[in-house]
């Protein structure tokens, strides 16, 4: 599919920001590979070759009987056991470069929790004996998700609640426009703290309770975009030849807005990212458990004396909040005619 000129000509520019342009790459890089995060970090082996047979243990469940075990159970690598029996039947283990799930206890670190960085933990461990870079790299997962979820629903609800408002205008207006008031008068933390306290967390909860109260922040720039289009002289020409509203709507009112709103996406996802982290930071966010940075800091605020626990979140969700924030600059001048290329 061919590109508009339009479309080239702000591919270009974006390209030329160089600071948003190696962001939106690196960041893209890491994203994929947290996504790959089982085969990167995990206490089960990524294969296994034993008498002649090769199994694929993160993948699938193999009992421990398979390797001349005593039990059905699925095989526990980290158990010296299995690990001698695999090597009795002349079998190789192949490891992935992380051998820690990130709720993997280790129970041979002879070092008390948290554990400094060592041979071996790249990062140390956290105050429940578990490696932090394992928990890093899917905390990261689960921050980048959950970001990119809410931010397309959010983006979603509140484009087609500000085109509807721009549109129509009249009492539609009014009264979308005293929700939103009402929702921006309560403090935001405050609002997502006592309905989250009022609920069981978990993620699907938590992005529904933060959909509720993001969409907000897309509403007025959309709206202003389509209370200026719909006065639009090919607007007026639709409407006068009896094209539908909602066809007028999605096929000319929309895209143009939708334009403006796209330079709001990487600050929307910013705010999504640091807000899931605040919440688990505070305790009311993911379940307890769950790699999260937020979870991480925490540690880091109740251990210091385990500077590396709080120094290792901060500095990856330092990290992607810079390289958000390149990235919408890229983004906000590349959509911007005013600038040239």
């Amino acid at each position: 599919m061919a590109l508009s000129p339009i479309m080239q000509r702000r591919l270009h520019k974006f390209r030329n920001n160089r600071r948003g342009y190696w962001s939106f790459v690196i960041l893209s890089i890491m994203f994929v590979l947290s996504l790959f995060a089982e085969f990167i970090a995990n206490d089960k082996p990524l294969m296994v070759q034993y008498n002649g047979e090769t199994y694929f243990p993160v993948l699938e469940r193999v009992a421990e009987t398979t390797y001349g075990g005593e039990f059905e159970t699925e095989a526990d690598y980290r158990d010296p056991f299995v690990t001698e029996l695999i090597e009795q039947g002349d079998g190789k283990i192949y490891w992935p470069l992380i051998r820690y799930y990130n709720l993997t206890i280790d129970f041979d670190n002879t070092a008390s929790a948290p554990a400094a960085p060592n041979e071996r933990h790249m990062l140390g461990t956290d105050d429940q004996g578990r490696d932090v870079t394992a928990r890093l790299i899917y905390g990261f997962r689960i921050s980048m998700i959950f970001g990119l979820l809410l931010t397309t629903i959010s983006a979603f609800v509140g484009i087609v609640a500000g085109a509807v408002q721009g549109y129509f205008g009249g009492w539609t207006d009014l009264i979308i426009q005293r929700l939103i008031e009402v929702l921006n008068s309560i403090p935001f933390l405050v609002l997502l703290i006592t309905i989250a306290s009022m609920i069981t967390p978990s993620f699907w909860t938590l992005l529904g309770v933060m959909v509720f109260v993001m969409w907000v922040y897309m509403v007025d720039v959309v709206r202003a975009e389509c209370l200026k289009t719909r006065n639009l002289d090919y607007v007026r020409a639709a409407r006068s030849l009896g094209v539908k509203e909602k066809t007028i709507i999605f096929r000319h009112v929309l895209p143009n807005a939708f334009v403006a709103g796209l330079t709001l996406i990487p600050i929307v996802l910013n705010i999504s990212i640091t807000s899931l982290t605040a919440l688990d930071f505070l305790g009311f966010g993911l379940p307890p458990g769950s790699a999260s940075l937020g979870e991480l800091l925490k540690q880091g605020k109740d251990n210091v004396h385990a500077p590396w626990l709080l120094m290792s979140g901060f500095t990856i969700l330092a990290l992607m909040m810079s390289m958000l924030v390149f990235m919408g600059e890229a983004v906000r001048d590349a959509l911007d005619p005013r600038k040239g290329a």
